[in-house]
């Protein structure tokens, strides 16, 4: 399962689950995410530390740490 805001793997039995009345869930690996996207209202290709701003700015490094998680 990946966090819905920064696109890091939770490992089981961790992390946060936010549900929305209408049944929407996002999946949260830390109250830093969960903060920076219900909180704050901030998206995450605007944030540095996030795998969207990564893959959005510089898709040569995003690729490079993608083959390392493999």
């Amino acid at each position: 399962m990946k966090c819905s805001f920064c696109g890091s793997d939770i490992l089981e039995g961790t992390g946060m689950i936010f549900v929305f009345k209408t049944g929407k869930r996002h999946n949260f690996c830390s109250r830093k995410c969960e903060k920076n996207l219900l909180k704050l209202g901030r998206k995450p290709s605007k944030q540095k530390w996030t795998a969207a701003f990564r893959s959005e700015k510089k898709p040569d490094k995003a690729k490079k740490e993608a083959k390392k998680g493999k």
